[in-house]
Order: structure tokens, then C-alpha cells, then sequence
């Protein structure tokens, strides 16, 4: 037997995540019985141990560690069937909504290449409405895989491409951004080593993808947080270009001449047929 159910992942996902069947079967909200049975017959179905199961809850086997990651996939795909198959719904309805399209981009970034895109695009004949979507740094690739946006803005490095089909817009370079009054902003470049080991003033510190990298440096969760402790001397950060925009009196930007260059894309889910994403794409690509 090659297919499974979604309720199958789901529930298999519920206990891959927490390693405990109460756990699982309480964030489920169903019982714990059941659920142990659902995971036995999965396993029997498969034919392979998904869970080592002990006194204190379970752990993945091999077999379980590739139906999580394939499992967390499949069940982010339907979900995002439902939700554009509603968005495109209006379209279809002479008295709904005309047709709309979610951007997903990091909050305060590509400010200039954003609003040049959104212009240029309303001008196209028949254009799609377009829903601005912004978001955390590296949160573009989960929007874009459950279905909550249809396309982003997203910027390698840090952004992983993966699955997705995309198209290069900008490259820019790097730089610090400090307190005005710090002897480091005096200086007309500096490099990577300058600004990551400075007593005084740590790195920012951002999550990726839930996880926050080790270090000294203050937890960070959004821009304003981030420009206010740049701005009182707690902190340090390294951005692309392009975050000039947003810059208080109070902060001083300093070029980085080893740090990698930031390339924007526009990316979108590969399997996409979507006439009015791809003239989104069209106008992006002409900028």
C-alpha cells in the first residue's frame, strides 16, 4: 500500500514533533488509545518501525525521520491547495473579489524594489490585487509552502530557493549598522571580524526558522526592536543595503567589505499555473 491519509500524517506528525503519545493526542484532541492504535496500523500498512517507544515517550527511527520531513511536506502541500483554491474562488464569482495575490516580504526589506514592483504591476491591464504580507527574516519559505502566500520577495543567503522556481532582481552588498555615537561608526568600512567580536556592543541575534543562533547579543523580533537597541548602543547588525531606508538619526551605516552580497528573488511554488503570478513575475523581471 503506497498511499497514505492525511489524518494518517497528521497524526503521525503530532507524535514525531512531541515524542509522546499524551502530548500528542492532547494537541490532537483526541485519545490516547486510539492514536497508539492509528500509529500501529500505519506502521503495519508500511511495513518498517516509524518510533523506538520507551517509558519516557519515543524516539524516530531512520524510517520515521523520512516520514516526518516527507510527511510535514505532504500535509503543508494540502493545506496549501484549500487556501489558494478559496483565493482563486473569487475570480470565478461575478460579485466576489477580483483576483488576488499574496506577496510575503521581510519586514523593511527591499522597501525601494517593493514599491516599484507594486506600482509597475498595477499598471499592467487586467492585474491582480495584490496582498502585502509581511513577515520575519527566513519566514517567506514556510508562507510560501503552506499556501499562506503565493509568491515572496526573498534573499539569498539567507533565504533557502529549494522547491521553489525563481527569478534574480537585485544584488546588493552588506553593511553594518551601529550606534552614531560609537568609535566604529567613525570609520568609512569595516569587515566582518571588526564588528563581530566588539565587548561592548554584541551582535543582533534573529531567528532562523524558530531557532535562535547562540551568542551574546540581544534576541531579536522585529525592525523597531532591532533600531531602538541599535539606537540606545546594545547592539550591532549586520543587513543588506537596502536597509538605509528605515534608519534613524541615531544609527550610523557602515559598508562591509567582505561580507557576501545579498541577491533578491522573486520565487514562487514550482508547480504554479497561475496566470496573474506569472505577470507579477513578467513585471518584476522588466524592473
Amino acid at each position: 500500500m503506497d498511499t497514505l491519509e492525511t489524518r494518517e500524517l497528521r497524526y503521525f506528525v503530532a507524535v514525531a514533533e512531541e515524542l509522546h503519545f499524551g502530548r500528542a493526542a492532547e494537541r490532537l484532541g483526541m485519545a490516547q488509545p486510539p492514536l497508539s492504535r492509528a500509529i500501529q496500523q500505519l506502521e503495519r500498512r508500511l511495513g518498517v518501525s516509524l518510533l523506538k517507544r520507551n517509558r519516557r515517550g519515543v524516539l524516530l527511527t531512520g524510517a520515521g525521520e523520512v516520514l516526518l520531513h516527507e510527511g510535514r511536506a505532504a500535509l503543508d502541500a494540502t493545506t496549501a491547495a484549500a487556501r489558494r483554491t478559496r483565493r482563486a474562488g473569487g475570480a470565478d464569482n461575478p460579485d466576489g473579489p477580483r483576483n488576488r495575490l499574496v506577496l510575503a516580504v521581510k519586514a523593511a526589506g527591499s522597501h525601494e524594489l517593493l514599491r516599484k514592483l507594486l506600482d509597475a504591476y498595477a499598471a499592467e491591464p487586467g492585474a491582480a490585487e495584490i496582498e502585502v504580507l509581511p513577515c520575519g527574516l527566513c519566514e517567506q519559505e514556510g508562507l510560501l509552502r503552506d499556501g499562506r502566500a503565493d509568491v515572496a520577495l526573498m534573499h539569498a543567503p539567507f533565504n533557502s530557493l529549494a522547491g521553489f522556481d525563481s527569478e534574480e532582481l537585485m544584488t546588493e552588498g552588506q553593511i553594518a549598522i551601529l550606534p552614531a555615537g560609537h568609535p566604529l561608526a567613525a570609520r568609512k568600512t569595516l569587515s566582518l571580524a571588526d564588528v563581530g567580536d566588539v565587548p561592548d556592543l554584541p551582535l543582533a541575534r534573529w531567528p532562523r526558522h524558530g531557532v535562535y543562533p547562540p551568542g551574546p547579543g540581544p534576541e531579536i523580533r522585529d525592525q523597531t526592536q532591532l533600531a531602538q537597541l541599535i539606537a540606545l548602543g546594545r547592539t550591532v547588525a549586520v543587513l543588506p543595503d537596502s536597509a538605509r531606508s528605515w534608519l534613524w538619526a541615531e544609527h550610523t551605516a557602515v559598508p562591509l567589505t567582505d561580507a557576501p552580497p545579498v541577491v533578491t528573488h522573486i520565487a514562487w511554488p514550482a508547480h504554479s499555473r497561475s496566470l496573474a503570478l506569472a505577470g507579477l513575475v513578467r513585471t518584476a523581471t522588466r524592473l
